[in-house]
């Protein structure tokens, strides 16, 4: 099969061409802007290649910054058979029991919700959301925080100050209506040392553990499963996809993702919007 060499280095696009059918194991994708479409869905063709690749003994692991339970929710016909990596990877969850999990300390949590606040003042459209084991938290609700809340946190709280809440934190989430990557980003470049700031979006934001990624989360699995490089595959369209496409041979951009990205990966697929995913997946291991 042929495959498209991804422009490293500045060099230009090139066809690759395998000689056979990889032995792939695990299979790590993003969700939105990635397995998702533009409108938000999995296409009708996802549900029965899943199930081909459960049958050869292939571990498919959604890989997003949603919450776990929002990915639960997403993927409740075939909960028992993925594997979640959920919140850019601070948490993994096979069957309801976790496999890894990596929390901020109390003191990062809140030092993090300060220089949000302190953003929020200067900037009209930003809100943040507390990423808990049990629960998302929020301290504000205007109507279009309230949505792009809703889109990736099923369970949420509202909370009068989210200094006083207790649980365990995975991640700050900051929303900005302006731009993440230009607006929101500077504004943590005092913790860019210590923790994990990641741009997850074109709005969004987390701040987490330092050592916590999707690929170190990938690497968890690999270790529990004794799988190896060669033999998983990864898809991701944004800068918090960064670290998983090094823990895999088979990394693919999508066509509509990040420059940096594309730069990263090994291969590219198509589009979300054309059904990326599912193609590619068909496309190396073979299936009609």
């Amino acid at each position: 099969m042929q495959l498209v060499r991804s422009n490293r280095k500045g060099k230009k696009l090139h066809i690759v061409n395998l000689s056979q059918v990889p032995d792939i194991r695990l299979i790590a994708c993003d969700m939105d802007g990635t397995l998702l479409d533009d409108s938000g869905l999995i296409h009708d063709e996802f549900w029965p290649l899943i199930e081909l690749l459960h049958d050869r003994g292939i571990t498919f692991c959604p890989a997003s910054g949603r919450q776990y339970y929002s990915l639960l929710e997403r993927f409740k016909p075939i909960s028992a058979e993925v594997i979640f990596i959920a919140e850019n990877g601070t948490y993994v969850i096979q069957n309801g029991r976790e496999i890894s999990s990596s929390c901020l300390t109390k003191a990062s949590t809140n030092n993090a919700i300060q220089i949000a606040r302190n953003l929020r003042s200067t900037e009209t459209d930003v809100g943040i959301v507390l990423c808990g084991k049990r629960s998302a938290y929020i301290e504000h609700t205007e109507p279009i925080f309230q949505e792009e809340v809703d889109k990736y946190y099923l369970r949420v709280e509202f909370v009068n100050n989210l200094l006083s809440v207790e649980d365990e934190f995975l991640k700050v989430a900051i929303f900005n209506f302006d731009s993440a990557e230009r607006v929101t980003y500077p504004a943590f470049s005092g913790v860019q040392d210590t923790h994990q700031v990641v741009v997850s979006g074109a709005h969004w934001l987390d701040v987490m553990a330092p050592q916590a990624n999707k690929g170190a989360a990938i690497r968890h699995i690999q270790q529990s499963l004794h799988i190896t490089r060669d033999q998983t595959m990864v898809f991701g369209d944004y800068l918090n996809d960064m670290e998983m496409m090094d823990e895999s041979t088979y990394s693919f951009a999508m066509a509509n993702a990040h420059p940096i990205l594309k730069a990263r990966a090994n291969f590219l697929s198509p589009g979300n919007d054309e059904n990326g995913v599912v193609r590619t997946i068909k496309s190396v291991l073979e299936i009609k």
